[in-house]
C-alpha cells in the first residue's frame, strides 16, 4: 500500500513537473512574438472599436487590411451611423478617405511606424517588445501584457492591456487606458486572417474610394446645411468659452468658438463640409494623419483639421502644445462644456 501511494506521489511530482516546464515565460513568448513579426506577410481583420472619451460610448466596426512591407488599408465605420473613413498608405504615400464627400487627403508620412495603433498587430508587437518593463501574465487561453504606449503628443494615453491568444499569437483584445488605468479605447478583435490575399489594386486609392460609394448617401444632400454646434469638454485651466461668432458663408454658416481668459487660448471653426464631385483628385497636406479615435485627423505645429459626420473641424493655438491640441479635439462633443 505504502509502494502504490510513494508510486502516485511520484507521478504527480512528475505531472507538475512537466506541466511547469510546458509553461512559457514571458521571455519565450516575446521571442515567437519577434519571430512571427519577422515571418508577417499579411493579415485582414476584423475588429469592433468602442471609445469612452464623451458622454456615451462611440462604437466603430474596423476592418483592417495590411499587405508586407508598407501597404495598409484601415476602414473605420460607425456602428449607428452609414459613414465611414479610411486610411490608407501605398507607394505614393499616406491618403485619408472620406468617401461620402468624395475628399481624400494626402500626407508624406512614416504613418503607422511613427506611433501606437491599438488596431495593428505589427504595431501591438512592436509595443511589447519595446517595452522592457511590461508586465506579463499567462491564463488558460491568452498571453496577457501591459506596456506603454507609443502615442505622440498624448499623455492622456500611456498604457494599454493587450491580450494575446495563446493558440497562434492572435490578437485577442486590446485596452488602451488613461493614467488612472481607466479602459477609453477598446479593440475586440472578431476574425483574424494570416496570410491574407489581395487584388493588385486593393490598396489603390481611386479604386477604394470608388468601392466604398457604392450605396452610400452623399452628405452634400443634407438640407440647408444646417448642422449642431459642437463644445470641447476638456478642460484647460483658465480657459473658457469667451465668444461664439456665427458666419453666414456661401454653403451655409460658419461658427467660430473663441476660448482663452488663462495663459492659453484657441480657436474651433465648424462649417458643413462639402462634397467634392471628382474623385481621385487629392489634397496636399502638410502635417502628420493623427488619430482621434473617432477619425482621422491632420495636425500640424499649430492646427488640427478633421471631418465627423459631414462637418469640417479646425482647432487652432499659438499656446496649446499639440498634446493639448489633441486633447481638445478628442473631447469635441454635441453635450461638450460651452
Amino acid at each position: 500500500m505504502k509502494r502504490k501511494l510513494f508510486l502516485l506521489f511520484v507521478g504527480l511530482m512528475v505531472m507538475f513537473v512537466l506541466a511547469a516546464c510546458g509553461a512559457k515565460s514571458q521571455e519565450d513568448v516575446v521571442k515567437e512574438l519577434n519571430s512571427k513579426l519577422g515571418d508577417l506577410d499579411s493579415y485582414k481583420v476584423n475588429a469592433k472599436m468602442t471609445l469612452q472619451m464623451g458622454a456615451e460610448p462611440q462604437v466603430y466596426n474596423v476592418e483592417i487590411w495590411h499587405k508586407d512591407p508598407t501597404y495598409y488599408r484601415v476602414n473605420l465605420k460607425n456602428a449607428k451611423q452609414d459613414q465611414s473613413q479610411m486610411i490608407l498608405r501605398n507607394d505614393e504615400g499616406v491618403f485619408v478617405l472620406t468617401p461620402a464627400l468624395n475628399k481624400s487627403f494626402k500626407f508624406q508620412s512614416d504613418w503607422p511606424q511613427n506611433s501606437s495603433q491599438a488596431y495593428l498587430y505589427e504595431s501591438l508587437i512592436a509595443d511589447i517588445i519595446e517595452d522592457k518593463e511590461a508586465k506579463f501574465e499567462a491564463t488558460k487561453d491568452h498571453y496577457v501584457f501591459e506596456t506603454k504606449t507609443r502615442y505622440q503628443n498624448n499623455k492622456m494615453l500611456p498604457l494599454q492591456e493587450i491580450k494575446l491568444n495563446k493558440k497562434d499569437l492572435s490578437p485577442s483584445q486590446v485596452k488602451v487606458m488613461d493614467p488612472d488605468r481607466n479602459a477609453l479605447v477598446t479593440v475586440e478583435f472578431e476574425k483574424v486572417k494570416f496570410d491574407a490575399s489581395f487584388d493588385k489594386d486593393d490598396f489603390d486609392m481611386k479604386n477604394n474610394m470608388t468601392r466604398a460609394n457604392i450605396g452610400l448617401p452623399a452628405m452634400a444632400e443634407v438640407k440647408n446645411n444646417e448642422f449642431t454646434v459642437k463644445y470641447p469638454s476638456a478642460e484647460i485651466q483658465g480657459v473658457g468659452l469667451i465668444d461664439e461668432d456665427e458666419v453666414a458663408i456661401e454653403d451655409g454658416k460658419r461658427v467660430i468658438l473663441t476660448y482663452g481668459g488663462g495663459e492659453k487660448s484657441y480657436t474651433l471653426i465648424q462649417e458643413r463640409a462639402v462634397a467634392v464631385e471628382t474623385i481621385g483628385t487629392s489634397s496636399l497636406v502638410n502635417g502628420e494623419p493623427i488619430d482621434l479615435g473617432f477619425t482621422i485627423g491632420a495636425l500640424t505645429e499649430r492646427s488640427i483639421t478633421w471631418t465627423q459626420d459631414g462637418v469640417d473641424y479646425k482647432l487652432a493655438s499659438n499656446d496649446l502644445t499639440p498634446e493639448e491640441m489633441v486633447m481638445v479635439a478628442r473631447s469635441v462633443e454635441v453635450n461638450g462644456v460651452k
